[in-house]
């Protein structure tokens, strides 16, 4: 077995040493600017059958306890985090409709939410302010963050699991139900605008776009 070359080398001792993930982009810049994805990807399956695992979540890589061995270092008693059921239906909603703001949440929900909601969430570290929407009143938008990924085991949203696969794991009902409903209603506008065009084609009145008046 050949031995690694040394920035292979610079990059395992970045991440172990770090206190956080850190990007690509990140370690590169610890190691003057060096092009780190050959590096990481030669780490990645040098440490697939180790007893730690390199792992990128998001954009971010960290070193963890390899899954099948995560029962040995686990205490006999452990600190359960027990959300709430309207803090686990907003957390669904944002992670399936980020970035997404409280008034969005409500909707699909269909009941008011209360901001300690949202705080419980950020406390947990996995819910951020991502910015705000740009229409009148500016509203706070929210988005998942990094730590919800590695909590959940999820390399991207992506491998968020179906509606489907929820309520056959009898999970978030309410939530899928909600979101059925909201894809249901969309459609149904949908379907209802393209037969009124269709009646209006059929009847000789296709509205025409007036450029009579172009002035500011």
């Amino acid at each position: 077995m050949s031995e690694p070359d040394d920035l292979v080398r610079a990059v395992e001792a970045v991440l172990f040493a770090s206190e956080r993930p850190l990007s690509r982009e990140e370690i590169g810049e610890h190691l003057g600017g060096a092009d780190v994805r050959e590096a990481l990807a030669e780490l990645e399956e040098t440490y697939r059958t180790r007893g730690v695992t390199l792992v990128k979540r998001g954009r971010l890589w960290h070193f963890q306890t390899a899954p099948d061995l995560a029962h040995l270092l686990r205490r006999e008693r452990e600190e359960v985090r027990r959300l709430s059921r309207a803090a686990t239906e907003c957390l669904a909603i944002v992670a399936y409709h980020e970035p997404v703001s409280r008034a969005e949440i409500e909707s699909i929900r269909g009941v008011q939410t209360a901001k300690g909601t949202l705080d419980v969430l950020m406390e947990a570290g996995w819910v951020r302010i991502a910015g705000r929407r740009d229409v009148p009143g500016r509203p706070v938008i929210y988005a998942t963050t990094p730590e919800f990924l590695t909590h959940f085991g999820l390399a991207t949203r992506r491998e968020l699991p179906g509606l489907a696969e929820l309520r056959a794991a009898g999970l978030l009902d309410p939530v899928a139900e909600a979101m059925e409903r909201e894809m249901d209603a969309h459609a149904e506008v949908a379907s209802q605008s393209a037969e009124s065009v269709e009646d209006d084609a059929m009847d000789g009145d296709t509205p025409s776009l007036d450029m009579g008046d172009q002035s500011a």
